[in-house]
């Protein structure tokens, strides 16, 4: 299993990917930096990797997913409701591949602000 670290401001957590193609093509280009953006409770930045939507992509999503967003070519982080939600739980605007989990409580992810830089690193390989 893939392991990532993610990193913005005081806040750093882990996460671990799954096996899908979107997983290792994101592993691939690490690290990453970008710019957050938050929509509800859900974190989303740009990413240099273009990808299609996968045949599994979805809206509805649990806490702790990471999705990649194939419209906007970017990295999810889904830690509560959004905009788009029914219910309690997290929804994308359009179906994400569903490329991972965070690791433990996302709930610090609720003081990260628009604006702030993130970096995705490597933490462990598999391989």
């Amino acid at each position: 299993m893939n392991t990532i670290q993610i990193s913005v401001g005081d806040v750093v957590m882990q996460a671990e990917l799954n096996q899908s193609l979107t997983a290792q093509a994101i592993w691939d280009h690490l690290p990453i930096t970008g710019s957050v953006n938050t929509w509800g409770d859900e974190i989303y930045f740009g990413i240099p990797v273009n990808l299609k939507e996968e045949p599994d992509a979805r809206e509805e999503v649990e806490v702790g997913d990471l999705g990649y967003w194939a419209p906007g070519h970017a990295f999810c982080i889904f830690f509560g409701r959004t905009p788009a939600s029914h219910g309690k739980e997290p929804r994308a605007a359009s179906p994400v591949n569903v490329f991972g989990k965070v690791l433990g409580d996302v709930s610090p992810l609720r003081r990260v602000k628009s604006g702030s830089t993130i970096r995705i690193t490597r933490l462990g390989d598999s391989k």
